[in-house]
């Protein structure tokens, strides 16, 4: 099983699993990984932007690696945590799992977010995913939801533009 990862770097071409760059989400609130007229280019870890962890099984004679599960990440802040690692997606496929495939994807993310002075990993379960939150709790996660109560709340789009115009 091979697993590569680099936090916000540009790719090199290989199957076997790399980071992509960085996407900011606003060129006016990022810098978009561009050095500031007159500052150095920051850190990668500090890069706006997301980044993957990918894996893969070997291939044949014939065939290229295939990867079989990954995972999408990305940096922010909380005032009272600090940095922290946000896990936006994490995908094993069926047929690979049990393989000790994600495992080994939470051990890649558990060392990238360490060695990038996260204080911890977050991430979202839906409440009818039961084996992958039995699964993250068997590993020592611990769910927010109950444990402090915290509930998770969106604005879409349309309540966006109509808090925007003030209405």
């Amino acid at each position: 099983m091979l697993l590569a990862a680099r936090p916000s770097q540009a790719a090199t071409s290989s199957i076997s699993g790399t980071a992509r760059p960085g996407r900011p989400a606003s060129a006016s609130h990022t810098w978009g990984g561009q050095a500031r007229p007159g500052q150095a280019r920051p850190p990668c870890h500090l890069q706006p932007g997301w980044a993957a962890a990918a894996s893969s099984i070997p291939g044949t004679a014939w065939t290229e690696p295939k990867i079989v599960g990954f995972a999408m990440y990305y940096y922010t802040y909380d005032p009272w945590i600090g940095k922290l690692l946000y896990l936006e997606d994490f995908y094993v496929m069926d047929d690979y799992r049990g393989w000790g495939i994600g495992t080994e994807l939470l051990k890649k993310l558990s060392q990238i977010a360490l060695d990038t002075n996260c204080g911890c990993m977050h991430f979202l379960v839906v409440v009818w995913n039961k084996p992958s939150i039995e699964y993250y709790m068997r590993r020592g996660a611990s769910d927010l939801s109950t444990e402090e109560g915290w509930h998770l709340f969106r604005f879409d789009k349309e309540n966006l533009l109509r808090m925007a115009m003030g209405e």
